[in-house]
C-alpha cells in the first residue's frame, strides 16, 4: 500500500514540476512584426524582427525570446570587424531539446547589413539557437555557400543600443567558438573558468 502511496505522489510531482522545454513552443508563430529587448552585460539593446524577412527563422526567434532561452548566455565570438556571435544555453538539455526542431532552409531577402542579426548555420537544416549581430555590412554572407545552403537569411535588426554590441570583450577571439562541443556539454562553468572576462546576454523579452 505505501509503495502505491509514493508512486502516486511521485506522478503528482513529476506531473506538477515546471518543464524545461515544451514542443509546442515550436510551433508558435510569431508577430508580423515585433520588437525585442536585449539586456547584457554591457548594457541593453533592442531589436525589430519582420516576418516577411524570413518567416521560419523569425518565428525560431520570437519562440526562443519568448521562452526565455536567451537568459545568462555567454556572448562566446566577438569579432568586431565581422560578427557577434551567442545562442549556447547554460544548460546542456535545453539545447538539446531545441536542437531536434530545426528550421528549413530558407532564401536571404535582406542584406546582412551592419547591425542586422541572422541565425547561424553550417549545412542543410541547421538553424537552430544560435544568432549573430553583423557588426559591419557584410555582403559575403548574402551568397556564401556552405554544406548545399547558400547565405544567411536575416532575422532581425538592432535599432538601438548599437553602442552597446560594439562593447562587448573581444580579446579572446575566435578562441572560445572553437569549442562548441565543450560548451554544449558544460556550459557557463566552463567559460567563466576559462574565459572569465567574456560579456553574457543576461536576459531577453518582447517589448510591447
Amino acid at each position: 500500500m505505501k509503495n502505491i502511496i509514493y508512486l502516486s505522489l511521485f506522478l503528482l510531482f513529476i506531473s506538477c514540476s515546471p518543464k524545461i522545454f515544451k514542443e509546442s513552443w515550436t510551433e508558435k508563430q510569431a508577430p508580423e512584426y515585433f520588437k525585442a529587448r536585449f539586456e547584457t552585460t554591457q548594457g541593453s539593446f533592442d531589436i525589430e524582427a519582420k516576418r516577411e524577412w524570413s518567416p521560419e527563422g523569425v518565428d525560431r526567434l520570437y519562440q526562443l525570446i519568448k521562452n526565455d532561452f536567451y537568459t545568462d548566455i555567454a556572448i562566446f565570438r566577438v569579432l568586431p570587424k565581422f560578427v557577434v556571435q551567442f545562442g549556447i544555453h547554460d544548460n546542456s538539455e535545453l539545447n538539446n531539446s531545441w536542437k531536434k526542431y530545426k528550421m528549413n532552409d530558407e532564401p536571404v531577402l535582406q542584406k546582412n547589413d551592419s547591425m542586422t542579426i541572422s541565425f547561424a548555420r553550417g549545412g542543410k537544416k541547421s538553424r537552430t539557437t544560435q544568432i549573430f549581430i553583423n557588426m559591419k555590412d557584410n555582403p559575403r554572407l548574402d551568397n556564401l555557400n556552405s554544406g548545399g545552403v547558400k547565405g544567411f537569411p536575416v532575422v532581425a535588426k538592432i535599432i538601438r543600443g548599437m553602442e552597446n554590441a560594439q562593447k562587448f570583450y573581444a580579446d579572446y577571439g575566435e578562441n572560445p567558438a572553437k569549442n562548441q562541443i565543450t560548451i554544449y556539454s558544460k556550459g557557463n562553468t566552463y567559460l567563466k573558468e576559462k574565459y572569465p572576462k567574456l560579456d553574457y546576454i543576461t536576459k531577453a523579452y518582447i517589448l510591447k
